[in-house]
């Protein structure tokens, strides 16, 4: 089987955690889409189930979640006259928790934002963590079941930032549209535990939104590279989790956030991405009949 040299794969799953599109960077690596695809598709299958084993016993003391909209094939409304949609089209969110001290994503979960998205999302949040914890979450509803289904009364300290909007002053111009709505306070909500609320903030996460939009294209506002599939939505997540947490060096800790976190002992490179993949390819065949040599 042909396999692309290691210094070309790296380059490709690079630029797929970079911010560049699949199309631009088939061009710059001389290769197909397909390709291009191919490896997209067995990096996030394999970062997928490298975070799902890995990631887990973080004693996380601050954890902040929130969720980032997206979309696939269409936007929602388009979607009922979009030609051959595929599952999957329209809104996408992606629920994310962030260890507010490490800056390590511990969970994340791709689908509606519902509760029965929400319940899944918290639960695995649950599995992940080892100690008690203080939780801030917004005011989405549906969080209130989801905890403490999870966690119990008695198993965590939770509260909800629930954040208040107003009209800015250019809300008739044409430019509006384009900006998110004014933030004129917020009010801290506790909800389970006894939170401290000098730390009852989404601020964290609400960053880390900016950096997935600015590392995934298929993030970007007013662009043509949103996701077509919501399956190659997955895999660049699954990709990009793993990037951010073991091979990214965080500006302000000077080390990944899983060293930070204590889940990983060393600085990971992308040829260590690579050996996952690599890892999980079944041994090949033997060819050509195969004869018992004799006693």
């Amino acid at each position: 089987m042909n396999k692309l040299p290691l210094a070309t794969r790296v380059q490709i799953l690079s630029m797929l955690c970079e911010g560049s599109s699949m199309r631009s960077i088939s061009r710059v690596a001389d290769v197909s889409i397909n390709t291009v695809s191919k490896l997209l598709v067995d990096a996030g299958e394999a970062c997928a189930a490298f975070h799902y084993e890995t990631v887990r016993g973080v004693k996380a003391k601050r954890v902040q979640c929130d969720e980032i909209w997206s979309f696939c094939y269409a936007k929602a409304k388009n979607v009922p006259e979009a030609k051959a949609a595929p599952y999957g089209a329209g809104s996408v969110w992606t629920w994310t928790a962030i260890d507010s001290d490490t800056k390590m994503i511990l969970s994340w979960m791709v689908g509606d934002r519902d509760a029965e998205t929400a319940n899944a999302f918290i639960d695995d949040l649950s599995g992940r963590v080892d100690g008690r914890m203080q939780l801030t979450t917004d005011g989405h509803g549906v969080y209130l079941d989801a905890v403490a289904g999870a966690f119990g009364r008695g198993q965590i300290d939770y509260a909800m930032l629930v954040k208040l909007y107003g009209e800015s002053a250019d809300a008739k111009t044409a430019e509006r549209k384009y900006s998110p709505a004014e933030c004129v306070g917020a009010r801290k909500e506790p909800k389970m535990g006894n939170p401290d609320l000098a730390h009852v903030s989404t601020s964290h996460v609400e960053r880390h939104n900016l950096t997935m939009r600015m590392s995934m294209k298929r993030f970007a506002r007013l662009g043509n590279a949103f996701s077509k599939k919501v399956d190659n939505h997955v895999h660049a997540l699954s990709l990009y989790f793993v990037f951010y947490n073991f091979t990214r060096i965080h500006k302000t800790l000077k080390v990944t956030p899983a060293m930070a976190a204590g889940v990983s002992d060393r600085l990971w490179s992308m040829e260590d991405v690579v050996g996952l993949i690599d890892a999980r390819e079944p041994l090949p065949k033997r060819r050509g009949p195969y004869k018992k040599r004799a006693a």
